[in-house]
């Protein structure tokens, strides 16, 4: 053996084995400065829909043109006796009288979980959500985003404002619950609030009580609202890698889709009826997007410790 075939053999270190020094993993940009992007992409989406559908003469003849097919009312709506609408029928929460007691109840459930989980920072955020979206839907839809005449629209299609109240109360009370749920069950309340989502969605725009447009803007206005409340948390604060079955996702949008369906269909028009659901499918994609599905990219590598 020559004196170039020679090695130098490493010198052993003890705990060298034991350490086994990896590659450091690049994360890339901080978690902190890469959530505003979502906040900041939802807002666009928002002002987007309304600019589009309401401040365009295409955009309002698109969507009145949707109340021309079948009956103005929503009594040809499958669940319109489940609307509260009709003479002694119990309201589907929020629609009708029920929605400012459906607020109050989703308001108190997340400050018992607040309480009883100790997870102050993220119980404000998620009353933060939940104000910041009623109210500010409130605000929007009396005095900052009017709905212009463009197209000499009968007096009764002018009533319907911009974003959808009774959307707007599931989209922010499911987004808010998934900051103080536990994560092992957040996927869980994410599935239940977006099938709830659907069907209010979906029932609101093909009653007639709102367009497609202020369904999905008031889904984005939460979206937005959920986004801003999680940048503004510590970076310790905001829910991290959730682990939930691989089948759920697919299980919920599925389910989500069936629901907006049923909850869209009337018997006298069937295109209104699709475009509804759509529109309801849409809006549960969003929220559960928002809730669940930028964590699952980093749960299929960490399984979080059960708390």
């Amino acid at each position: 053996m020559t004196q170039h075939d020679s090695q130098p053999l490493p010198a052993h270190r003890p705990g060298a084995s034991r350490q086994a020094p990896e590659a450091p993993h690049d994360p890339g940009p901080s978690r902190t400065t890469r959530l505003w992007m979502p906040a900041l992409l939802y807002s666009l989406g928002f002002l987007t829909v309304y600019l589009l559908a309401i401040c365009t003469p295409s955009g309002q003849r698109a969507e009145n043109a949707l109340f021309g097919l079948g009956e103005q009312g929503g009594e040809e709506a499958w669940l319109y006796p489940l609307s509260g609408a009709e003479y002694g029928s119990t309201p589907l929460p929020p629609l009708e009288l029920s929605a400012k007691p459906t607020l109050m109840v989703g308001l108190a459930v997340i400050v018992v979980l607040t309480l009883v989980r100790r997870c102050w920072r993220q119980g404000c955020a998620a009353l933060a959500v939940v104000i910041l979206t009623t109210g500010s839907q409130d605000v929007l839809k009396s005095t900052i985003l009017p709905r212009p005449d463009l197209v000499g629209a009968p007096e009764n299609l002018l009533d319907q404002g911009f974003p959808s109240g009774h959307t707007a109360i599931p989209a922010a009370l499911t987004l808010a619950a998934v900051l103080v749920v536990s994560p092992r069950i957040r996927p869980y309340v994410a599935t239940a609030g977006v099938l709830w989502l659907a069907c209010i969605a979906a029932y609101s725009a093909t009653a007639g009580g709102h367009r497609p447009s202020e369904v999905l803007g008031a889904t984005l206005l939460a979206c937005a609202c959920y986004g801003l409340a999680t940048w503004l948390l510590p970076p310790a604060a905001v829910p991290g890698a959730t682990w939930s079955p691989r089948a759920l996702p697919v299980i919920t949008l599925t389910s989500a889709m069936a629901v907006a369906l049923v909850s869209g269909a009337r018997n006298d028009t069937l295109t209104r009826s699709l475009v509804s659901a759509a529109t309801a499918f849409i809006c549960a994609v969003l929220v559960w997007y928002a809730a669940v599905g930028r964590p699952a990219h980093t749960a299929r590598r960490t399984r979080p410790a059960l708390d």
